[in-house]
């Protein structure tokens, strides 16, 4: 690797760690290419080249006349394309769907603890799959632990490419699940998640 090479990797890191220094969401605005120049003490034609980069692998979005974005890049494909590549074999796919499994598990575990609350299955969802997607991603928010959201979004991005994925088709097993929660009973809680789980 060039000196080069280096430094452009470097400012490509320093850029990301200020998106999330700086907390910022899915669009919301980076500072300008002559703000980020000042803060990280390099040349604006340095600081170009680095958002183009990531602006290539779907993190940030340049909207002409308002300036550059962070960009949910869950949304636009990346992981389905990654997928197609890394789930070849059955062992990851079985791994991944583990791990999936070991997160909404501890989910349920947090949620129990804190007795956190959320608006568990809109009257306007009337996708299955959706609903699942819905109830377990409201769940992750709930616990207040972004990092374990930020992952189980990943993972549960990676399974839906996966054609035997799980899918809660009993609607009624998700109010269950959270009246369970909401009792704060643990144990029935997780023996219910464990039932559609072996179905």
């Amino acid at each position: 690797m060039t000196v080069q090479s280096k430094v452009y990797l470097e400012i490509v890191q320093k850029i990301r760690s200020i998106i999330e220094e700086d907390e910022l969401r899915a669009g919301d605005r980076l500072p300008s290419e002559r703000e980020l120049s000042a803060r990280l003490h390099v040349g604006r034609s340095s600081v170009r080249e680095a958002l183009r980069a990531l602006e290539l692998v779907g993190l940030i979005e340049t909207r002409r006349g308002e300036g550059t974005f962070v960009k949910n890049f869950y949304e636009h494909g990346l992981v389905q394309l990654i997928a197609t590549f890394l789930l070849q074999d059955e062992k990851t796919k079985q791994g991944l769907l583990q791990v999936k499994t070991l997160l909404e598990k501890d989910a349920i575990r947090l949620l129990c603890q804190d007795g956190a609350l959320w608006q568990a299955l809109s009257s306007e969802e009337t996708s299955l799959p959706a609903s699942q997607h819905t109830f377990w991603k409201e769940a992750m928010e709930k616990t207040n632990n972004y990092l374990l959201y930020r992952i189980w979004l990943i993972v549960s991005d990676y399974t839906s490419t996966l054609s035997f994925d799980v899918q809660l088709e009993d609607r009624e097993l998700y109010l269950k699940i959270y009246r369970a929660i909401k009792n704060r009973d643990e144990a029935e809680a997780l023996r219910l998640y464990d039932a559609f789980i072996k179905e």
